[in-house]
């Protein structure tokens, strides 16, 4: 080297630590961190999909619970012993959800010899369209018929595998159903004690928080569920009444689908207006489809811009946002019971975490899981008074 200087060497025992720029050590770590979570949430989601059968029912049992709880609760207030309670709650609800469904069925059984006649003539006039205005021959049309036919038979062995599989699926439908129903007997008759046993595996220096964010998240639940309900009995009111002016047949179905659609935010209602519009389409024509369409429209534009904000915006606090990419997130990871969830599952995490994060000295029987409408509280107001004064103070 120049100047007598020798050229430097690194020791054996040196840290090359130091030699690595800070920020790539940084990356460095956020990056295993980062992987080692998708790993850890990967292993998750494949355990929920092997234990589907049993997550679902579960799933669904809470959210049953989360809607039938404060009858049960009122029930007990009265001094009605609380197993008895659960009876009486599950024996009513069912009995009104065999007759609605009953009613449903007899409506559509009755209805459908007129849409079948209505659907004959539409595709009549069709016919007469394509013949008259695309200038088809009879034979052409005739032809894509008999295609369409020899297509089916074609492929009778793979309808006929299909149809095997969907009376499969109705059996495990039903096994679901039947473990739905006894899991929501036990969440309703001992669910406190249910949660109590849960938390005795809980750290005793955290419990009490884990307890209130438990409660705070259940909390959640249940005005999710009250406030879902609510909306989608105005959605099925206004559209059905809306296609009962009309004279769109299959009314009752159409708002039966319009309710049950309403508790997938967002996506079940555009599903089940879609289909309103398509049967008032081949049913009544073109200008009586546009009122539907109107009608519709004017029902989402009523739940998207007064009801969600004033009922479901005050129970989960989720922006909207949120609450369309964890639909599409739940439909890619769990089909329609994904899409079902979703909404649920991150309205209570937003609830839990928010109480983890802003209640500083919480107790468990200061939480109403049955009346808390907020569900997902904010930092306690004198906390906050107290700390905008201390930093006040620290400014000055």
């Amino acid at each position: 080297m120049t100047n007598g200087q020798q050229p430097q060497f690194l020791g054996e025992d040196t840290s090359t630590t130091t030699l690595v720029p800070k920020g790539l050590r940084v990356s460095a770590a956020f990056a295993w961190r980062f992987i080692v979570v998708i790993a850890a949430l990967y292993v998750i989601i494949w355990l929920i999909g092997r234990l589907s059968v049993v997550v679902v029912p579960l799933s669904i049992a809470l959210l049953l619970s989360a809607l039938l709880a404060p009858a049960v609760g009122h029930l007990v207030q009265m001094k009605v012993p609380r197993g008895l309670a659960t009876a009486l709650v599950l024996v009513g609800g069912l009995a009104v959800l065999g007759g609605l469904l009953t009613f449903v069925i007899i409506q559509f059984t009755d209805g459908l010899p007129q849409l079948t006649q209505q659907l004959h003539n539409s595709l009549t006039q069709i016919q007469n369209w394509l013949i008259n205005v695309v200038h088809l021959r009879q034979e052409q049309i005739q032809q894509a018929i008999d295609n369409a036919i020899g297509f089916l038979q074609n492929n009778q062995a793979v309808i006929t595998s299909n149809a095997l599989t969907t009376a499969s699926t109705v059996g495990e439908f039903l096994t679901g159903a039947l473990l739905t129903l006894f899991i929501t007997i036990f969440f309703l008759a001992s669910g406190e004690a249910i949660w109590g046993f849960l938390m005795k595996g809980v750290p005793g220096n955290v419990r009490r928080r884990v307890d209130v964010a438990g409660r705070r998240g259940f909390a959640s639940l249940v005005s999710y569920v009250r406030a879902t309900a609510a909306v989608a009995v105005v959605d099925a009111v206004g559209i059905g009444i809306g296609l009962w002016i009309v004279r769109v047949p299959l009314v009752i179905p159409l708002a039966t689908l319009v309710f049950l659609s309403a508790f997938v935010p967002i996506i079940g209602a555009v599903v089940a207006g879609v289909v309103a519009v398509l049967v008032a389409l081949v049913t009544n024509g073109f200008v009586t489809a546009l009122i539907v369409l109107g009608i519709v429209v004017a029902v989402m534009q009523l739940e998207s811009h007064i009801l969600q904000p004033l009922l479901l915006g005050r129970a989960v606090k989720l922006h909207p946002l949120a609450v369309v990419l964890s639909i599409s997130v739940g439909i890619v990871v769990g089909s329609i019971a994904g899409a079902l969830l979703a909404v649920p599952l991150l309205a209570v995490l937003n609830a839990g975490i928010r109480s983890l994060l802003h209640e500083r000295d919480p107790h468990p029987e200061d939480v109403d899981v049955l009346h808390d409408m907020e569900g997902a509280p904010n930092a306690d107001p004198e906390e906050a008074k107290e700390d905008t004064g201390a930093g006040v103070e620290e400014a000055g």
